[in-house]
């Protein structure tokens, strides 16, 4: 028999809340003022939805500067800094901000903690969109620290009044190493409710660690630039078990499955759903499969769509809320 002869679903997998708000917000004034729609980066880290987006007429920008004065553009799902919104305003650009409101969370954060005095250390990875707004907050009082290392010789001007924050999509377990260096080297580091990282990451990275622990491999769904899709592969290897990021079946190698009788498919919190239906009908095209999901939570978190600004952009269908 060729193939594996069982694939177990991690469940939750695919596309979160946010995700899915920042998508329907792009198709809905395509839908309704008709393209051209300027995106500024990708409203999502995934290639499929970017391609689909394009095809429906969304133009996908770098900067604020390829964007004609007076066109509507969206800000993607990973926040933008002020400077970029002050811009738009100059510019007289109609802006659908589809932010997701967790990262908008931490932006609200840092610019409340700053008033108050705290240096701000902010846990996540230089470069990336979601980073670069949050730090664009407060940028005089937020330090970037991206490994236990980093920690060692990082100043803080008052040590009482420290704020930790992070990145949404982070590892939990290496998050938690870092906020275990700070909190040993600064005592009296305070930390939101909760914290930064979102539920859906989160969930993602808990049942993909659970699937790793009954599988021989491990296949996660997502671009190479999606945060979060790369930390779920990271856990599955940690987990010490075969683990590839693949944008599609089509990225899937023959030799990964030599010898393999159980596989794991989950998916990051950008990638549609339709991509893991295709992953498993490739591997049923391989031989008999048997297939089962294992859950480790429900999610039922739904994100309003920005209308006000959608409006401001062109009215919704009437059949949309």
């Amino acid at each position: 028999m060729a193939g594996p002869w069982e694939v177990i679903l991690a469940s939750p997998r695919s596309v979160c809340a946010g995700v899915e708000r920042a998508i329907e917000a792009v198709r809905v004034v395509l839908a309704t003022s008709g393209p051209p729609v300027y995106v500024r980066k990708q409203i999502v880290h995934n290639t499929h939805v970017v391609a689909e987006l394009t095809g429906r007429g969304a133009v996908f920008v770098e900067n604020l500067d390829q964007v004609p004065d007076g066109a509507v553009v969206v800000f993607s799902a990973h926040g933008v800094s002020p400077a970029v919104r002050a811009t738009a305003a100059k510019r007289g650009l109609r802006v659908v901000d589809a932010t997701c409101p967790l990262v908008a969370k931490v932006h609200v954060e840092a610019k409340r903690y700053a008033a108050q005095g705290y240096t701000i250390v902010l846990i996540g990875h230089a470069g990336h969109e979601e980073v670069e707004g949050t730090l664009d907050e407060a940028p005089d009082r937020t330090v970037l620290v991206r490994r236990v290392d980093d920690v060692v010789d990082l100043q803080i001007p008052d040590p009482d009044r420290v704020v930790l924050l992070t990145q949404t999509t982070l590892a939990v377990d290496e998050t938690a190493e870092i906020v275990a260096a700070l909190r040993a080297r600064f005592p009296a580091v305070t930390r939101p409710s909760g914290g930064d990282i979102c539920y859906a990451t989160t969930n993602r990275q808990n049942a993909v660690r659970a699937v790793a622990r009954h599988c021989d491999l491990v296949l996660v769904v997502g671009s190479a630039n999606s945060s979060n899709s790369v930390r779920m592969v990271e856990i599955a290897r940690r987990e010490g078990v075969s683990a590839y990021l693949i944008d599609d079946a089509d990225q899937i190698e023959a030799r990964w499955l030599a010898g393999v009788r159980c596989v794991g498919v989950s998916a990051g919190a950008s990638a549609p759903q339709r991509l893991v239906d295709d992953v498993v009908s490739h591997l049923r095209s391989l031989g008999p499969l048997r297939i089962r999901e294992l859950a480790i939570a429900t999610e039922d978190m739904r994100f309003a769509l920005p209308w006000p600004a959608i409006t401001h952009a062109a009215q919704p269908p009437e059949d949309l809320p």
